[in-house]
């Protein structure tokens, strides 16, 4: 299965650390207004961090593994978009997912390359012109930045397999509810 409605796994905190921990994150999330935030993470790299290795094209080139939590309640599906705006010829598409189920939590490291994934998702074709994931692969130099952008939307897009990141952002516009972002970086 690429992806999951189940916790990925669960953290053992105690006691008074468990009660402040939780406190944090409350304060931290919450929105004005009183929204919780639609946030998006990786526990393979913080935010504004290198991308690991064995997620580029100089490791086993695989997805990492992608969370998010508080899904706008409107939300009945997601997508999610990885591209880098720093590459040479312009912004490059590494990834192109949509139609997840908005109750889905995760998708797990090394999606398959499948256009039709368990659970109803489907996988667009990248500027690698490959279905699926393809990872950070910039020439040497300085850094890049992947941005991974998750959106949430008011219903499926009604696109077939092998959509491209235009096909994409034109069915989902008007139907946006909710969007958040994490961007890794990566550097030969």
């Amino acid at each position: 299965m690429a992806f999951s409605t189940q916790p990925y796994y669960t953290a053992h905190v105690t006691g008074k650390a468990r009660l402040l921990a939780a406190a944090a994150l409350w304060l931290w999330a919450i929105q004005p207004g009183g929204a919780m935030a639609f946030m998006l993470s990786s526990p393979a790299f913080d935010p504004g961090k290198p991308i690991p290795k064995q997620y580029t094209c100089e490791g086993r080139d695989v997805s990492p593994p992608i969370r998010w939590s508080d899904v706008p309640a409107k939300a009945t599906s997601l997508a999610l978009i990885c591209d880098d705006p720093d590459a040479p010829a312009g912004t490059w598409v590494h990834w192109v997912i949509y139609d997840i189920p908005a109750a889905t939590i995760e998708l797990r490291e090394a999606v398959p390359p499948d256009e039709n994934l368990s659970g109803g998702a489907r996988q667009g074709v990248n500027d690698f012109r490959k279905v699926g994931y393809g990872g950070p692969c910039p020439p040497p130099g300085k850094p890049h930045r992947y941005f991974f952008k998750l959106y949430a939307l008011d219903g499926p897009t009604g696109l077939e397999p092998r959509a491209t990141k235009d096909d994409v952002l034109k069915a989902v516009k008007g139907h946006v509810v909710g969007e958040t972002q994490l961007v890794g970086t990566y550097q030969r």
